[in-house]
């Protein structure tokens, strides 16, 4: 089964030119799919993403378990687990032959020239130590802290 994981961010940027100010807004979407990979059960603390968008299982312990932190690939708002003792199930993209695709959409919009759009498509392969990605299939809160 395929998970999402939506990683957004908007800002506005504001510089005063010699003619006047120009405003620019930069859009960016990535959408994180994993895919194969092995069907774990693992506990952990889940935390946010120091990204600020996302979440992290950190302290990890669990059979075949190759990593002590994973991000999680969801398309469940975990945010009322966050600091929670939990058991999370699902595909973990280091164990295995797993696959993790990473598609990027960037937008500029400017109020004085043409908008420009961009998209990139990344995929990882293979026994992925370095960037260990787990694709919840399900939480369980197990203690409402980690300690």
């Amino acid at each position: 089964m395929m998970k999402r994981f939506l990683l957004g961010s908007a800002f506005v940027v504001a510089s005063a030119a010699a003619a006047g100010a120009q405003t620019v807004a930069v859009k960016s979407e990535s959408k994180v799919t994993v895919k194969d990979g092995k069907e774990v059960a693992v506990t952990g603390c889940l935390g946010k993403a120091a990204s600020g968008t996302g979440y992290t299982l950190n302290n990890v312990e669990g059979r075949d378990v190759k990593s002590r932190s994973y991000l999680l690939v969801s398309d469940e708002d975990l945010d009322a687990h966050v600091g929670h003792l939990v058991e999370v199930k699902g595909r973990a993209s280091n164990l295995g032959d797993g696959k993790v695709e990473v598609k990027t959409k960037t937008k500029i919009e400017r109020d004085d020239a043409d908008d420009q759009e961009s998209k990139s498509t990344t995929k990882l392969e293979g026994d992925l130590p370095s960037i260990p990605y787990l694709g919840v299939k399900s939480v369980k809160m197990l203690r409402t802290s980690c300690g």
